[in-house]
């Protein structure tokens, strides 16, 4: 992402190495004391704040805004009312719509995450994006 805007980033933890050592870690090692990055968590022991290191994991994306979620609605709304759009070939207008009516129904995780309503109705905008930038046709 960031160099398609033109802005160099180096992250540590995307170094190609990182990952195939990691990747090949045994479970048990990665899992260090029952946790997710557990073996990162003992590994910044004394070099970061234990506010850190023990802080409970906070999926992305993650977004309790009111407002973001009013904007969601709206855009989504747009999308499903333009019958021309490849996206609408995918998904169900009536799902979506039931979302969008009753936010609450999503109560489990979704796709791997502790995504609600918001974050779902958000990728389905995404999607739309990356099928309209793309030019893909259904």
């Amino acid at each position: 992402m960031s160099m398609y805007n033109g802005l160099e980033v180096r992250v540590p933890f995307c170094d190609y190495r990182i990952v195939e050592y990691a990747y090949n870690m045994p479970w048990g090692i990665k899992a260090c004391q029952g946790r997710e990055k557990g073996i990162l968590r003992e590994a910044m022991k004394g070099i970061l704040p234990n506010s850190i290191v023990y802080r409970k994991k906070s999926p992305y994306p993650k977004t309790h805004n009111p407002i973001y979620m009013d904007l969601v609605i709206k855009k989504v709304k747009e999308i499903l009312q333009n019958n021309e759009l490849p996206i609408n070939k995918l998904i169900s207008k009536e799902a979506a719509l039931e979302i969008i009516e009753h936010p609450e129904s999503i109560k489990s995780p979704w796709y791997g995450q502790l995504m609600g309503s918001a974050q779902v109705l958000a990728y389905i905008l995404q999607m739309n994006c990356w099928l309209n930038e793309y030019n893909i046709i259904i």
